[in-house]
């Protein structure tokens, strides 16, 4: 059961998406900020993140920034999810470090879809 963290500051986007997938087999941790994402990335490596581009406290792409220049966690595959679908917006996830972009509302099959293709090309 692959471990994914989701971090995401909206409760109604966070409980539709870790319902989703968790009956898809995934085990889904949550955290409401940036800086509980670094810290749970930290105290326990999963095995993708799922990353809000807009966070209370430590946006996403700074969040991701970290987590990437970090040789413990750079790793970790990270999907951006964003409700800003502009060409600029998607640079900026992959100059971030970020190793995909989808937009929201969530589409869970084309989400599905990258977070498959990343996880086997982790474990390759």
């Amino acid at each position: 059961m692959p471990d994914i963290l989701l971090v995401e500051d909206n409760e109604m986007n966070r409980d539709m998406l870790a319902r989703r997938l968790g009956r898809r087999g995934f085990s889904v941790r949550i955290a409401e900020d940036g800086g509980t994402g670094i810290r749970m990335v930290e105290e326990a490596i999963p095995d993708l993140v799922l990353m809000d581009m807009t966070l209370p406290d430590i946006d996403g792409l700074e969040v991701t920034r970290k987590l990437k220049a970090d040789a413990r966690t750079r790793a970790v595959p990270i999907i951006v999810l964003t409700a800003r679908a502009m060409a600029e917006d998607r640079e900026h996830a992959f100059a971030a470090g970020a190793d995909d972009y989808d937009v929201k509302p969530v589409d869970i099959d084309r989400l599905l879809g990258k977070m498959r293709a990343l996880l086997e090309r982790k474990a390759s």
